[in-house]
């Protein structure tokens, strides 16, 4: 499966390439023109998303779909994700506390692919009070060991293997193969 995949770009509209992806997996801190622009212009049959600390409090219009604490199933994979970041700041869309991150992730269910705002704690955050990660995504790997974590909000490209897990962060937009089990 290839996946196209967004984070963090500051701009309204898709000024990117085209091409031929099967998913658009989007991680917050995004215009919604810009990732349905980018779904049309790769031809995604689908599109999966999370918000960041800098989206809007609306939902998103179809065909995106939510993945904030819900999974989805494509191809025979299975995708589940996770809003925003920590709360650095007293008011904000998607902010929360490392405690409310582990509440929501503590039932979370096994899934192949999980998306994020944010990065797991001590694996690409920065320590300057903001790109902070949570912790709840190190005990869900952890737990879980889904196949791929990928999160934007750090403003950087990397990629860390932690246990079985590829954790990817994204910054701009990339394509990643995902080949079947």
């Amino acid at each position: 499966m290839n996946l196209l995949v967004l984070a963090d770009i500051d701009d309204f509209h898709w000024h990117g390439p085209a091409g031929k992806a099967d998913l658009l997996l989007a991680l917050g801190d995004l215009a919604d023109a810009v990732i349905l622009e980018a779904a049309a212009a790769w031809q995604c049959a689908a599109i999966f998303a999370v918000k960041g600390n800098h989206d809007s409090a609306g939902p998103f219009p179809a065909p995106i779909v939510d993945l904030h604490l819900n999974t989805a199933v494509l191809g025979g994979l299975r995708f589940g994700g996770l809003n925003g970041c920590w709360q650095y700041k007293p008011r904000g869309h998607y902010l929360y506390y490392q405690e409310e991150a582990e509440a929501f992730m503590a039932p979370f269910p096994t899934v192949d692919v999980f998306i994020s705002h944010n990065s797991p704690r001590r694996i690409h955050d920065r320590e300057d009070e903001i790109h902070t990660g949570f912790t709840a995504l190190n005990a869900y790997i952890e737990r879980a060991r889904p196949r791929l974590l990928l999160h934007g909000h750090q403003h950087q490209e990397r990629e860390t293997r932690v246990g079985e897990t590829r954790v990817i962060g994204v910054y701009g937009w990339r394509t990643i193969e995902l080949s079947d089990k």
